[in-house]
């Protein structure tokens, strides 16, 4: 038996998703702006967050977000 609804391909899925998103697609490609910037910081925090989860102190964690001198925390 034939289902009813028939199954979207995915080039349709995408172009269906685009389309409820259209204001969104034209803003990126009219303006100027761009996130990436910020998103690429926000993601280079959480990587370094995961990667020292349960592993340092705290102060050693602000070092390695902030790109302090590691070698200073070691002499406290």
């Amino acid at each position: 038996m034939m289902p009813l609804i028939p199954r979207l391909t995915s080039l349709a899925r995408f172009a269906r998703v685009l389309r409820r998103d259209i204001d969104a697609v034209r803003n990126a490609i009219d303006l100027p702006w761009s996130n990436g910037q910020a998103e690429g910081q926000i993601n280079r925090l959480k990587t370094i967050k995961r990667a020292m989860y349960g592993r340092a102190c705290p102060e050693l964690l602000r070092a390695r977000m902030r790109q302090i001198d590691i070698a200073k925390l070691h002499t406290k």
